[in-house]
């Protein structure tokens, strides 16, 4: 009976009234006996003679008949698949109701929700076995994170503050002054002096500046071995300064080695690294990233200064590939080929005879400096004291010219003391020489476009760098502590102006500017033998670009040609 859901005691009912009905199947004949039916005989209750007694049972049994649709039950059951499934099932109705909170609201997933919970992993061991006694992931991403949720305008009053905090130490240090202040110089219309004035700078003279490709208020100052015996740990150290020139009251950072600096350079896309050559011939590898606990430290005043060791140095490997003689120069190598994160340097030792034809290596030529084209750094080029500049390439590919000559015939002794690539995208480059000549080559002649021999008296050039706002505009360095403005513009024979600086003599000098603005803001930094570091902002008219001047110097050249 259950396969018509019929409840239980109807059931009984039924079963009743089927027996007296369909089991004794009773009938009535036409005598009025009444006689058994066979059993495979049927009664049909609507179709037989009518009496009350049928027809009282076959309405009841008729109601009792009809399909109860209310009644259901479960084919298959599963069991809970998971820890939750089974405490709901055994818990889930004692007392509780389950229910669901949203927090998130652009989400509609009916779920607990909140916002994901940036975690780092960070480990530490104690007792230390090492220098190293903590560690785990950088957490560059999350600074990332959070300068990109923070708006711009909520990080000026941090700059502000900046600013302000360096006004206070001013006043607590009379004798350094961070305002920028009028100058006596007639090219420059302000200046100011990075706070060299540290216990562990005295008597050290600078031998190197660099600024970075990148950030270019970030300034990289080189300072030998101190002439006089000086703080303990530092007195056999050389240093590399690194400086924020918004933030001159001190250095951001300070890198020693055993051995002298002769030149050092950041990566070309970050400042996080930063690369040396020593006299010695070592490489060294800093990374600014390391944790200062890292490195040792020694309290000099009131101050607490870190003093971060190199983190690779190519002392100590004996075989071909390390460098025995002096690291002139250092130089970036940046190519569209390397991601951001992979790039390369090059470094320059004091060797003799390379790129040169052998009527050249007969003179037994030097190199002295490397420059990289910055449009394709597979392309280099070296200075000689020989008066000649080598061209080479980086997978020794065939290049002419191989060498750029002056328009003098035959070999002279004399030393190319800088070069630098024109930035403004045509293949230009300026030589500067040991004699006072400055020359302007292109990477396809083997001849200068134009060259100067007597504008600087005769004395060595010691530094030239194109402008980085003006591309007809360049400045020089002399010996005798004489800056030459050139503006090719307004005259191409000679420098437009001159200024010699007084009281000291200035070792090395690197300009400072922002070519992607047009504020107009260009800078020199002058390195004194004394020690000292001058910011010297060169006066608008030869800071600020003048209409068309690249057409206008493109002409100037070609009728020169």
């Amino acid at each position: 009976m259950e396969r018509f859901g019929i409840s239980y005691d109807k059931e009984i009912q039924v079963s009743q009234i089927l027996y007296n009905v369909l089991i004794l199947h009773r009938t009535k004949n036409t005598s009025g006996r009444i006689h058994t039916l066979p059993q495979s005989q049927v009664i049909v209750f609507i179709t037989c003679e009518s009496t009350p007694v049928f027809q009282k049972r076959s309405s009841e049994l008729l109601r009792l008949i009809d399909l109860d649709f209310s009644v259901s039950f479960s084919l298959l059951d599963l069991p809970p698949v998971n820890e939750y499934d089974m405490y709901i099932r055994n818990f889930g109705k004692m007392n509780t109701k389950q229910a669901y909170v949203q927090c998130n609201e652009d989400n509609l997933e009916r779920d607990v929700q909140t916002e994901e919970v940036e975690t780092l992993e960070k480990w530490t061991q104690h007792p230390g076995e090492s220098a190293l006694v903590s560690g785990g992931e950088e957490h560059s991403d999350l600074i990332l994170i959070w300068m990109y949720a923070c708006k711009l305008s909520a990080l000026y009053p941090l700059i502000v503050i900046a600013v302000l905090l360096e006004e206070d130490q001013v006043a607590t240090q009379p004798g350094w002054k961070l305002r920028s202040r009028q100058t006596s110089l007639s090219i420059s219309d302000r200046c100011f002096q990075l706070n060299t004035n540290q216990p562990f700078l005295h008597d050290r003279k600078i031998s190197f500046l660099y600024v970075s490709q990148v950030q270019r208020q970030i300034l990289l100052s080189a300072h030998g071995l101190p002439e006089k015996a000086g703080v303990g740990l530092l007195n056999r150290k050389s240093l590399i300064c690194v400086w924020n020139i918004w933030q001159p009251s001190s250095p951001q950072k300070v890198l020693i080695c055993d051995s002298e600096v002769l030149c050092c350079c950041f990566s070309p896309n970050k400042t996080t690294l930063v690369f040396a050559g020593t006299i010695d011939g070592s490489l060294l590898v800093w990374d600014l990233r390391e944790d200062s606990r890292m490195h040792p430290y020694m309290r000099i005043g009131e101050t607490d200064w870190t003093l971060r060791v190199p983190t690779f140095s190519t002392d100590g490997i004996l075989n071909s590939v390390n460098h025995t003689s002096p690291i002139l120069a250092v130089e970036p190598v940046s190519t569209s080929l390397y991601t951001d994160q992979n790039y390369g340097f090059s470094s320059l030792p004091y060797q003799e005879g390379i790129l040169f034809p052998k009527d050249v290596r007969q003179r037994i030529p030097q190199t002295l400096t490397i420059k990289y084209l910055s449009s394709n750094p597979n392309h280099f080029i070296v200075g000689t004291n020989i008066g000649l500049v080598g061209h080479g390439t980086r997978h020794d590919l065939k290049v002419f010219p191989k060498l750029f000559r002056p328009r003098e015939s035959g070999l002279r002794a004399i030393s190319i003391n800088a070069i630098d690539f024109f930035p403004f995208g045509k293949q230009l480059f300026l030589v500067g020489c040991s004699d006072g000549s400055i020359r302007l080559h292109q990477m396809t002649s083997e001849y200068p476009l134009m060259q100067w021999n007597d504008s600087t008296n005769g004395r060595p050039v010691i530094a030239l760098q194109w402008a980085l706002t003006r591309p007809a505009v360049f400045f020089v360095l002399d010996a005798s502590s004489n800056i030459y403005i050139w503006d090719l513009l307004e005259n191409d024979l000679l420098p437009v102006a001159k200024q010699t600086i007084p009281t000291e003599n200035v070792v090395t000098m690197a300009l400072l500017g922002e070519p992607e603005k047009t504020n107009g803001l260009l800078g020199i930094a002058l390195a004194k033998e004394s020690g000292q570091i001058d910011i010297q902002f060169v006066k608008k008219k030869w800071a600020l670009p003048q209409p068309q001047e690249s057409e206008k110097l493109h002409l100037i050249l070609s009728q020169s040609f």
